[in-house]
């Protein structure tokens, strides 16, 4: 409707205006573009993350769904994006916002209906279509520029 169409226009925006800043997403936006993260739209997956393609007309993006959020802090995650807003090179991929959904669902537990948090925590980025950092790169440059990251991050 109205509304997806609305929220498209802003994930599009950001997309045509490379001066956009980042910013916070909708879930729904992000279920909308990846068809509820469909198995068709995974392009990636790591030990924290699966990635999909999310289509915005003609545009992609790439989405990373954090899926062990359970290791992961809630200020881990808000020093991540804080990091990621921060950072802006041409040899880096553009960050165009992010997702912190959290909302309760019953289930069972030790035989008792609890409310449980199910957290969604999304990143989108610019899509390249180039192939993964790793095709281009030896492991030993990886693990360097990545202590670099962890560095980085620890300092924020």
């Amino acid at each position: 409707g109205e509304a997806s169409s609305n929220r498209h226009g802003i994930l599009e925006r950001m997309l045509l205006d490379e001066s956009a800043e980042p910013t916070d997403l909708p879930l729904s936006l992000l279920e909308d573009i990846t068809n509820c993260f469909h198995s068709d739209l995974q392009i990636g997956s790591g030990g924290f993350a699966v990635v999909y393609k999310g289509m915005i007309g003609k545009l992609m993006v790439a989405v990373k769904k954090l899926s062990n959020t359970v290791d992961i802090t809630e200020s881990k995650f808000h020093g991540e994006v804080k990091c990621l807003m921060k950072t802006k090179h041409k040899n880096i991929v553009r960050f165009l916002g992010y997702c912190a959904d959290t909302q309760g669902k019953m289930a069972e537990y030790e035989g008792k209906l609890v409310m449980a948090d199910v957290r969604n925590w999304l990143l989108c980025f610019e899509f390249v279509p180039k192939g993964s950092l790793d095709k281009h790169m030896s492991g030993t440059i990886i693990i360097y520029f990545f202590r670099i990251y962890l560095l980085a991050v620890s300092l924020n």
